[in-house]
């Protein structure tokens, strides 16, 4: 095992593996799990599992294929144990500054050709930008300023998957798994989340989850805020409104109204609209991080104001909650709008800098995708898709303890890959080119893009390259 260690890296890695392999049941996991960590941490290319026996036991790779597809594939280990024993482990090195801050909700797709791999589907796929053939999973994310860790990770079985027998029983679905949409997978996530113990923190998503009134409410119920990104035409009371009361009972009319009420003259707004209405004096620049150039700034108003949907099923108004509007200065109109159940009394900079902290789910499949290897298993089953995700993501909380260990003011650590670690001439099998590296581009924003002229043998490079402060990685 070649971690090029710079003074108890490997001891340090031997530690945590054997630390988080305790949970998995059977002592003759134990090798393989972390092998097959060394080999996403190590790797260079493609991570399936052909490539990592190549790179961990490149004597016997037919015999370390067989055993690492096992553990990955067949072998009945947990899932939740794993991450939960991550996040344990993980933890103290992610809130040594400050406590958590923020849970976040998102998904990341992978496109996928046929339909046979589990949850395949024709989708939106945020990597392809467009509708097209692939699997989607719902992720849960704790973080702190500092850095985020994913702790909840779960495929998207499309309705057309979860009422296919046949295909469930291909692709090993457990039958406990029933068709539930994105947000209400999310908002399990987060109810399993708390009852393991991870602290209550304000949630953040984005629109395809923050629009959804039902996942809102069910936060609002488990006692959790959130700063959840919405679209324009959300529909609002304006500040200081609320819905028509209840009709009054007419004589003789049976029982009296329960129901909230709208006229032709008393109705909400979209979010956009009453962000139009204002003034350019209520609009106040905050900065909220520094960037790579320049601090991270821009103009933001906020209102307290009631939700408007599902108001014909309500008999009281929704309770108030603020809206918070970026308008960049020098944009037409403004581009991001939240709902945010933070305290009345909360400054405008706080709600802004826990709000932008949404960031950082982007660093966790930036370096997940393009570093560890999350979108490169190539099984079809429901148990080795979910196993390879819990094993980079416990190959990327090593990383992120790595990290840890240097004080804030001192260099980063970087922790490097060997020169090389596939053996020479290797080369997939079914492949008839010469094995090359690919790199997924970034779900859902804009990836990193590495040198286009690198060299074909380039020297040893830090797999978590130190960040700027605004999310991008340093050139």
């Amino acid at each position: 095992m070649d971690l090029q260690d710079d003074g108890g890296t490997e001891a340090r890695f031997r530690a945590y593996a054997a630390d988080i392999t305790s949970v998995l049941g059977h002592a003759d996991r134990v090798v393989p799990f972390g092998d097959y960590c060394v080999g996403l941490l190590v790797g260079e290319g493609r991570k399936s599992v052909e490539p990592l026996a190549a790179v961990t036991a490149p004597e016997r790779t037919a015999a370390q294929h067989q055993s690492l597809l096992h553990v990955v594939a067949n072998a009945p280990w947990s899932d939740q144990a794993v991450l939960t024993r991550v996040r344990e482990r993980v933890l103290p090195s992610l809130t040594r500054e400050e406590p958590v801050q923020a849970l976040i909700i998102d998904d990341t797709g992978f496109p996928k050709k046929g339909k046979h791999s589990v949850g395949v589907a024709r989708q939106y796929c945020g990597q392809l930008g467009k509708q097209d053939n692939c699997q989607v999973a719902v992720s849960l994310s704790v973080a702190t300023h500092q850095g985020s860790l994913p702790v909840a990770y779960q495929l998207y079985l499309p309705k057309a998957w979860a009422d296919d027998p046949v295909r469930r029983a291909k692709a090993g679905v457990p039958e406990d798994i029933v068709f539930r949409t994105k947000p209400e997978i999310a908002l399990q996530q987060v109810r399993q989340a708390l009852a393991d113990g991870v602290p209550n923190a304000v949630v953040l998503m984005d629109p395809a989850y923050g629009n959804d009134s039902r996942l809102r409410a069910g936060l609002t119920a488990l006692g959790v805020t959130y700063a959840a990104g919405i679209l324009p035409k959300t529909t609002l009371w304006r500040p200081g409104e609320a819905p028509l009361p209840p009709a009054p009972k007419q004589p003789g009319r049976g029982r009296p109204a329960k129901r909230l009420r709208r006229d032709a003259t008393h109705r909400p707004v979209t979010a956009k609209a009453l962000a139009l209405e204002l003034g350019a004096d209520a609009w106040q620049t905050v900065t909220w991080r520094e960037g790579s150039n320049t601090p991270l700034r821009s103009r933001f108003a906020r209102w307290r104001v009631r939700p408007a949907h599902d108001d014909d099923k309500r008999s009281e108004p929704a309770v108030e909650e603020w809206l918070l509007v970026e308008w960049p200065d020098g944009e037409s109109e403004p581009d991001h709008y939240w709902l945010v159940t933070l305290a009345a009394d909360v400054s405008l900079e706080r709600m802004v800098d826990q709000t932008k902290m949404r960031w950082r789910i982007e660093r966790d499949y930036l370096e997940l995708k393009q570093e560890v290897g999350l979108g490169h298993y190539e099984g079809r089953g429901w148990r080795g898709f979910h196993h390879h995700a819990s094993l980079c993501i416990a190959a990327y909380g090593f990383l992120i303890s790595e990290q840890g260990i240097l004080p804030p003011s001192g260099p980063p650590r970087a922790w490097r890959r060997p020169q090389s670690a596939l053996p020479a001439g290797y080369q997939p099998r079914g492949s008839t080119a010469p094995f090359t590296t690919t790199r997924a581009e970034f779900d859902r924003h804009a990836a990193y893009s590495p040198g286009a002229n690198r060299p074909s043998d380039p020297p040893a490079l830090p797999l978590l390259r130190p960040y700027d402060t605004d999310g991008r990685q340093a050139e």
